[in-house]
């Protein structure tokens, strides 16, 4: 199966600034601070980093090294309105002719827990916001003893994505805009059960993320996608057109890179706390309101995820290598045995950094 693998690496920086393009009595308008947090995905090719299995390391070095000049800095000093948009074309403007990373397929900027700005491949920038509600529902047409059909809650999370380069605002999209697009809806989620409410008769992840598409998309023509977390480890996406789900989950396991150097210490057995993420799309059935059962996910990658949670990973015969482009690729090829609608394999071993790994045609850059 011929697969294309995107590096990642993410770091951070504590900068000050004022966006003297805001309206008067804006709060963002005066003099404020915040934890940033960077991320770039590229298309590495062949021979790029030092030795196969370096690109992460090598692509994380080459961020800090870019963001350095903004770490515990005034950013108007560098960037003239230093919004997320923005700052998110300094870097890439910089991790490009300066640093010399090519292939970028994504930048983002987080500037707070709940938001931030992603560059996609083309230079359109996409605002999100994260937003939360409490809620109970139960799945209607499940199964017999399936535990989704009892009545049950979340702490559901919602996050709103919108192309700003679609806007016709001054200052594209402000967070402030999407809060109040989301105040209504909150209001009629927020404590409620959802089968209660009209058009969520069968509230599985996907239906109320196209429910909220439905609803978010004629006040907010630029909307680019909606997500929607179930629970903190898997959820739905849906863009108008096509829904994906993904699951996620955390392992425990040794590793070693056999292809680093004598010396490095990626040579030395080590190891990781690694996140990973399945992404599959598949056609909504219409009777379940899902496209893939997320507790089918569990129950089929079991197999794998015992075969690979506190083990030593350099032990498995056929993984060429220990490097998060090797593991993630491996999991693909042995998930997709049992899994069909899989179609994207994240491997993370720090936050931010790692490789993700897609079959052809998969969506690579929904930033979830």
């Amino acid at each position: 199966m011929s697969t294309s693998t995107l590096f990642a690496a993410s770091a951070g920086f504590e900068s000050a600034c004022q966006i003297a393009a805001l309206p008067v009595g804006h709060r963002s308008r005066g003099l404020h601070g915040h934890s940033y947090f960077a991320t770039v995905r590229s298309q590495l090719p062949p021979g790029w980093a030092d030795f196969p299995g370096a690109e992460v390391e090598t692509l994380r070095q080459r961020l800090l090294a870019c963001i350095a000049p903004l770490d515990h800095a005034l950013l108007n000093e560098q960037i003239d309105q230093p919004t997320d948009e923005n700052i998110a074309r300094w870097i890439r403007r910089r991790l490009e002719t300066e640093f010399g990373v090519p292939g970028i397929q994504q930048i983002g900027i987080q500037s707070t827990q709940h938001s931030g700005v992603d560059l996609d491949v083309d230079g359109r920038a996409h605002v999100w916001r994260r937003y939360r509600f409490q809620a109970a529902h139960k799945l209607p047409n499940v199964p017999l003893g399936h535990k989704c059909g009892r009545m049950h809650g979340h702490g559901f999370e919602v996050i709103l994505h919108a192309n700003q380069d679609l806007g016709e605002r001054d200052l594209s999209i402000d967070y402030d805009h999407l809060d109040e697009i989301w105040a209504p809806l909150h209001a009629q989620l927020n404590y409620q059960c959802l089968n209660e409410i009209e058009g969520l008769e069968n509230p599985t992840s996907e239906i109320a993320s196209s429910w909220l598409w439905a609803r978010i998309k004629p006040q907010l023509p630029e909307l680019s996608w909606v997500t929607v977390y179930e629970t903190g480890s898997c959820g739905a996406n849906f863009d108008g057109q096509q829904y994906r789900i993904w699951k996620e989950l955390t392992l425990d396991s040794a590793i070693q890179l056999k292809r680093a150097p004598a010396g490095s210490p990626l040579r030395a057995i080590h190891g990781h706390t690694y996140t990973l993420r399945l992404h599959l799309s598949a056609a909504l059935d219409a009777l379940m309101g899902w496209t893939v059962d997320f507790g089918d996910v569990k129950t089929q990658f079991d197999p794998i995820f015992k075969a690979i949670d506190h083990r030593p990973l350099y032990e498995i015969a056929d993984l060429p290598d220990g490097d998060t482009a090797s593991l993630a690729a491996w999991v693909l090829a042995k998930a997709r045995e049992r899994l069909p609608a899989l179609d994207r394999v994240d491997f993370y071993e720090t936050r931010g950094c790692g490789a993700i790994v897609s079959a052809p045609g998969a969506d690579d850059l929904i930033p979830v």
